[in-house]
């Protein structure tokens, strides 16, 4: 494709696309041509920021024949209306996670891609990040050997932050745009799971409201099994305001421990030489340590996600993660609330 990348932005309801369109305005292979929003004081402000055209709709914007690609940061609700619309009109499409709060939906957005042929994109940003690289290098390489636990931490704590309970993207809170807090944030250590360790074959969980009520529910633990055997323990909150441990693996070799890989545990305290992830193989006598540096803050990730989208349209890259990615994930989440609901393990297909 051409460069400069012309990018049109549906919605900055989500913060992760302002985040973006940062990044992208100073690049030279992209250019930020316009925005839709729904809140016209947000769009108004974001575009004069970045000298965007503000569009009056969204069709406006996948009219635009300067507009090669979109983001869509709109509630989740909207993401099968607003990524199948786009993928009919030609636009290749970053889209925010969850992917969609039904499995359905999901189909519909692949559908739409696949028969427009355009490049859908999950904004995963764990799959850009070094450490996640890493860690993933070290599992494929096997010197931890066969996999037995892991245990995979995602935090944020906005449901005890007020400025968020009663801010202008409190949208997150709401059963009828985002399901709940679980559906929201856990689809990205779902995704890390699914990235790593292939699909899991069931799960088990229990989610709910523990310490707010401002949500449908503030944490949730799930137990996913995969097809070796492997217990994966994903642990999500939206209460959690510090914290370190982010990850741990163990298999019959060599174990992995990874800090600071989330919100909290990157604004947490820590030595100047806090290693980002170490691991031990069995009978060594001391940790390896990769030369991977801990993020100056989870921002860090998210500021990643762009890159790898234009590079995949510019340059016939791999896309990190797609649509089959994003649907995976939206059913392994799914799956938790539908096995914490009924009290069952719940297999998935």
């Amino acid at each position: 494709m051409k460069s400069p990348l012309g990018i049109g932005f549906i919605s900055f309801a989500h913060g992760h696309t302002q985040a973006y369109a940062e990044v992208m305005h100073g690049y030279d292979d992209a250019r930020l041509v316009c925005a839709w929003d729904e809140d016209t004081d947000r769009v108004n402000t974001l575009c004069e920021r970045f000298a965007m055209r503000v569009c009056d709709s969204v069709s406006a914007v996948l009219a635009d024949p300067e507009v090669d690609a979109v983001v869509i940061g709109s509630e989740t609700c909207h993401h099968a209306e607003h990524a199948v619309a786009a993928a009919r009109a030609g636009k290749h499409i970053l889209l925010q996670k969850p992917m969609a709060l039904t499995l359905d939906a999901c189909d519909s957005i692949n559908e739409a891609a696949k028969q427009a042929g355009i490049r859908l994109a999950m904004a995963f940003q764990m799959r850009c990040d070094p450490a996640n690289q890493c860690i993933k290098e070290i599992v494929d390489s096997g010197v931890l050997g066969t996999i037995g636990l892991v245990r995979r931490r995602h935090c944020i704590g906005v449901c005890l932050v007020p400025e968020f309970v009663n801010g202008p993207t409190n949208w997150h809170l709401s059963a009828e745009m985002n399901k709940g807090m679980f559906m929201d944030d856990a689809a990205h250590p779902a995704d890390w799971f699914h990235w790593i360790f292939g699909k899991p074959v069931s799960v088990i969980a229990e989610i709910d409201n523990v310490l707010t009520t401002c949500a449908p529910d503030d944490n949730g633990v799930a137990v996913y099994r995969f097809k070796s055997g492997m217990m994966g323990i994903l642990v999500n909150s939206s209460t959690v305001m510090v914290a370190e441990n982010t990850t741990e693996i163990y298999g019959d070799k060599g174990c992995l421990i990874q800090n600071y890989g989330d919100g909290p545990s990157c604004g947490a305290p820590r030595q100047a030489d806090a290693p980002a992830i170490r691991y031990m193989v069995y009978g060594e006598p001391d940790w390896r340590v990769p030369a991977i540096p801990v993020p100056r803050d989870h921002g860090e990730r998210i500021r990643a996600v762009p890159r790898p989208w234009l590079d995949a349209m510019l340059h016939d890259a791999p896309l990190p993660a797609d649509g089959n990615d994003g649907r995976v994930a939206a059913e392994m989440v799914l799956a938790a609330y539908e096995a914490a609901e009924t009290g069952r393990r719940v297999t998935l297909t």
